[in-house]
């Protein structure tokens, strides 16, 4: 057995891969404490659209205020019934006195300012309605 000991050799060219495999161990066990941590996002369920599709006219139980243009001031209707504007905060409150369910809905022509909608809105918000719907064009034709 011979064993070279000192000598004169020069530089080597052979790579060190100890502190390689080192620190690819050290990252490997990072990255495993490291995955089972990651969030895995929400579960969450969106409200699917009803199988069948009816189309319900109102009913006595809901309230529509309709704004129609005529002329420079608007008409103002509650269901079919024709209200004036003074008295529209006078019917929505005694229609709304007994009621549980404080919904209306607001329709308005498609020449009325948006103004004339938003009186509706702060009227009926006068009138301690929870919930106000605006009706589109859309939502009125049914699709």
């Amino acid at each position: 057995m011979s064993m070279t000991t000192g000598g004169g050799g020069g530089y080597s060219s052979d790579i060190n891969v100890t502190p390689m495999i080192d620190i690819l161990l050290v990252l490997l066990i990072i990255f495993m404490v490291i995955v089972p941590v990651t969030p895995k996002g929400l579960d969450a369920l969106v409200p699917q659209p009803p199988k069948t599709k009816t189309n319900n006219p109102p009913t006595d139980r809901t309230i529509v205020v309709q704004v129609f243009a005529t002329g420079v001031q608007p008409t103002y209707k509650i269901n079919e019934t024709d209200v004036a504007k003074a008295d529209l905060l006078p019917r929505l409150t005694e229609i709304y006195a007994n009621r549980a369910e404080r919904v209306m809905f607001v329709r308005g022509d498609d020449n009325v300012d948006f103004r004339y909608i938003a009186d509706v809105i702060d009227i009926a918000r006068a009138a301690n309605v929870d919930h106000i719907g605006l009706m589109t064009p859309k939502i009125q034709a049914g699709e």
